[in-house]
């Protein structure tokens, strides 16, 4: 395994809501790189100056890990893991009253 990558993904949602796993500190640093200027903050700072950090070789990946989530969960970026949307989608084409 690569040392960028993170041992479990975080799952965010970007653009209209749609799901996407985030599975390293360079997956990571390029969404906190593209997050509106104008909508940065502390938790955004510090998420992306770990990341930085961590691709240097300076910190684990898993603690830019962390605040990586905790920055998304700040913003409620944080999705559900894509086998429980899988299994809502599922339940929802099996049962149509089912929203």
């Amino acid at each position: 395994m690569k040392p960028d990558m993170f041992k479990q993904p975080v799952f965010i949602l970007v653009g209209l809501g749609f799901p996407a796993e985030v599975r390293s500190v360079m997956d990571a640093y390029r969404h906190l790189v593209e997050w509106p200027a104008a909508l940065r903050d502390n938790a955004h700072s510090v998420a992306l100056k770990a990341c930085g950090a961590a691709l240097r070789g300076e910190i684990e990946a898993e603690t830019a890990r962390g605040l990586f989530a905790a920055f998304a969960e700040k913003h409620d970026l944080l999705a559900p893991e894509t086998n429980v949307i899988a299994a809502s989608r599922l339940r929802r084409d099996r049962d149509p009253h089912v929203r």
